[in-house]
């Protein structure tokens, strides 16, 4: 009977689901969206290291720093081997000098070969077991030695857009090859393997070069940053974390219930970190398809309360027959789900072509649709009406079955 009055209705009934069918397309792509962006950061997360802590002076993550944690004076290699002996709880430890040509003009990262430039290289100078620690292959060539550190060699391992500027035909290995950055030469001796998790396609590994740790210091003395990536032990990355935090603030004099003046980061707190920004952006989405919702629910209440109008007789016969006040209460609201149920599936079926449409037209672009949104989605609708149909229902039900029958 419910599939018999939409059909009746067909172009009433479309207009009447149209907004329970853009609310549910909204929530489902953007849902689809985060949920992909997620599943990749996760992914960047997991090929670094899940057993990895990151130490630095400032904040990590995002956010602007204030004055306070710009004056806070960074940590040193003294601190590096102080938590790397007396901690109990890690495996071993990479300090990086990070971006020492992002910072002011002390040092100029614009790389030159034969007329090509590349300026958008972000250097690092790395410890030599950072490719260990960090899960970094290499593509050509080799990695940085400790020789290379203890000599503090001007040689560099380049990331893969480098080499492309640099070298664009693939045939012509970089390896060897001797370049001009900060009005001196460098040697490329190795090129990094692209990783194969990335956010949009890229990966900030992509437009890294990295230098000897001691070469950095040597080139660039007045970027005397630090971090460090410290590797726990499998299963002890919380007591490894409290450890780290106990060994710094005593040697930088924290005192007893001041807040640390200096960060600590697994590779959960990041993902928690990006969780909190994406749920801005979920809580957003939500609020736009629960206001299709709401339009595509007035419009079904409003319609039902049309349609009650127009079967006045026959529900009065119905009743006259023997229909009870819940059979009919039972009639339209089945009547009113099942018309938000059609207008979720068409809202499902569209969002989900439109979701893999963004993948085929931008593969950098994360988007899956998994099942709990369809199901979330589907269930919702059907709420709906079940929700909005209550009150036409109800005025069905009360009506005077003598009253009905005379009514014309």
């Amino acid at each position: 009977m419910a599939l018999d009055s939409i059909r009746g209705h067909k172009f009433r009934s479309g207009l009447t689901i149209l907004g329970i069918v853009v609310g549910i397309i909204t929530a489902v792509v953007v849902a689809s969206i985060l949920t992909g962006m997620r599943q990749s950061i996760v992914s960047i997360v997991e090929e670094f290291g899940t057993n990895n802590i990151y130490v630095f002076h400032l904040s990590m993550g995002g956010g602007a720093q204030n004055r306070d944690e710009r004056n806070r004076k960074p940590l040193t290699d003294s601190d590096a081997d102080a938590v790397m002996s007396q901690s109990t709880m890690l495996d071993d430890i990479a300090i990086i000098n990070p971006g020492i040509g992002n910072f002011g003009p002390s040092f100029d990262d614009n790389m030159k070969y034969e007329g090509r430039n590349y300026r958008w290289a972000n250097v690092d100078g790395v410890s030599t077991n950072y490719d260990r620690i960090v899960n970094l292959s290499i593509r050509e060539g080799r990695w940085l030695t400790e020789a290379d550190n203890l000599q503090r060699r001007k040689v560099l391992v380049i990331g893969v857009d480098a080499r492309e500027a640099l070298f664009p035909n693939p045939d012509e290995s970089p390896v060897g090859k001797v370049i001009r950055m900060n009005g001196d030469t460098w040697e490329i001796v190795g090129v990094v393997e692209k990783r194969k998790s990335g956010f949009f396609g890229e990966n900030e590994e992509d437009r890294k070069a990295f230098m000897p740790y001691r070469t950095s210091r040597k080139v660039a003395p007045l970027r005397d940053f630090l971090l460090m990536i410290v590797q726990g032990k499998n299963g002890k990355l919380s007591d490894a974390v409290s450890e780290i935090e106990g060994i710094l603030r005593q040697r930088r004099e924290v005192k007893y219930g001041q807040p640390n003046d200096f960060d600590v980061k697994t590779a959960d707190a990041f993902i928690a970190q990006f969780d909190g920004i994406i749920g801005g952006v979920g809580i957003a989405a939500i609020a736009i398809s629960m206001l299709g919702l709401l339009v595509g629910g007035i419009g079904v209440m409003n319609i039902m309360l049309v349609s009650v109008t127009e079967r006045t007789k026959e529900i009065g016969i119905r009743k006259a027959i023997g229909a009870t006040r819940g059979a009919i209460v039972f009639q339209f609201l089945l009547e009113a789900m099942t018309l938000t149920a059609i207008g979720g599936i068409i809202g499902v079926v569209v969002a989900v072509g439109i979701s893999n449409l963004v993948m085929l037209l931008v593969p950098s672009l994360p988007a899956t649709v998994e099942f709990w949104m369809i199901g979330v989605s589907l269930a919702v609708s059907v709420g709906v009406g079940l929700i909005f149909g209550v009150l036409p229902a109800r005025k069905a039900s009360r009506l005077d079955p003598i009253e009905c029958l005379r009514y014309e």
